[in-house]
């Protein structure tokens, strides 16, 4: 499992076609992907019904972590936008068997907007 205490480094928005091949098969009926995000070599994606962290390990990338983290089980999330000096934003989510778990997204993210769209599976 990934170690959300450290968070994921600097992510940034990719299209969700280019994670398709990754979770594809993993989705269930009427799951949709609603983001995507990737650093070095992880990738982050929000579906509709959960949030699938895939962690690539080892030197040939060959072995694949994927961790499922269900919208039913967030007890808490918050979002800090961008700012002057501190160009990234952020999403934390609260789960009660995880911790906290944090995402940081650089680059001109719409993190109010998306706030709003989490909600939706949140609330």
């Amino acid at each position: 499992m990934v170690d959300f205490q450290q968070g994921f480094i600097k992510l940034s928005p990719i299209p969700p076609q280019q994670v398709m091949s990754l979770v594809g098969p993993m989705l269930v009926a009427d799951e949709q992907i609603i983001a995507a995000f990737k650093s070095i070599r992880d990738s982050v994606v929000f579906t509709n019904k959960r949030i699938l962290a895939i962690n690539v390990q080892g030197i040939t990338g060959k072995k694949i972590d994927y961790t499922s983290l269900p919208y039913s089980k967030v007890q808490a999330f918050s979002i800090e936008t961008a700012g002057v000096l501190d160009r990234d934003c952020e999403l934390e989510l609260y789960y009660s068997a995880v911790g906290k778990v944090k995402f940081e997204i650089r680059g001109s993210f719409d993190i109010v907007g998306f706030n709003r769209i989490l909600s939706q599976y949140v609330l």
